[in-house]
């Protein structure tokens, strides 16, 4: 199951074609149905950096320097997490461990995910899903989501159905308790020879090259 494990690749998250935050994630997982990464609590990251520390995703892109936000060094926080990326689906979901790895509940990341030799590039929706150990879930940032609809940099009215289609998907697996919300992977502990990786080189922070609206996230066929 960790015949990955001593590879890494470079994670980054955009939103609305800028980057928000950067790493270096281990592979743990990896078969034709999707990429298990690891992703550790003090972890060095590239993140941007937002005037009077606001929240990318509250600037519209317009509004935004051409080239991006300057991006800071930081660290990974608060939690450890498994990040499962289905070949087949436009979302991720993630586990979620504190500090001392107790399993703290999922959270389903709508997205559209792009692929190279060795980056992931995650580009957000925005919509995501709220799931408690015991599987009560939620919707996330919603109010967000709908704002963004019509926007050129985000998703029309049509994309916008599809990727909360992608959502609902991944509800009925919550509900039926099925893969990967019935408990696999749950007990996970890190060997204690996985060290923090380096920080990677700083990632393009803009991407407006991709259709954000796409609820795909099939993975190309050499992975």
């Amino acid at each position: 199951m960790l015949s990955e494990a001593r590879r890494t690749l470079t994670l980054s998250l955009y939103l609305g074609g800028h980057l928000s935050v950067a790493t270096t994630a281990r592979v743990v997982h990896r078969t034709t149905d999707g990429t298990l990464l690891w992703l550790a609590a003090g972890a060095l990251v590239w993140r941007v950096d937002v005037p009077d520390g606001g929240h990318l995703r509250d600037v519209l892109p317009e509004e935004r320097p051409a080239e991006g936000y300057p991006l800071v060094r930081d660290e990974w926080r608060p939690r450890n997490n498994l990040v499962h990326m289905p070949a087949d689906a436009g979302y991720a979901v993630w586990w979620l461990f504190s500090a001392e790895m107790a399993f703290e509940g999922w959270y389903v990341n709508l997205e559209r995910r792009a692929y190279e030799a060795d980056a992931i590039d995650v580009f957000d929706h925005e919509l995501d899903i709220v799931v408690d150990p015991d599987r009560v879930w939620r919707w996330k940032d919603e109010e967000s989501f709908v704002s963004k609809i019509g926007h050129p940099a985000y998703w029309s009215l049509e994309e916008a159905s599809s990727i909360r289609a992608e959502g609902e998907r991944a509800t009925r697996l919550i509900e039926a308790g099925a893969y990967p919300f019935d408990g696999s992977w749950c007990d996970f502990s890190p060997p204690k020879s996985w060290e923090l990786p380096e920080l990677p080189p700083q990632p393009p922070r803009v991407r407006a090259d991709m259709d954000e609206g796409s609820p795909s996230g099939g993975e190309p066929s050499r992975w």
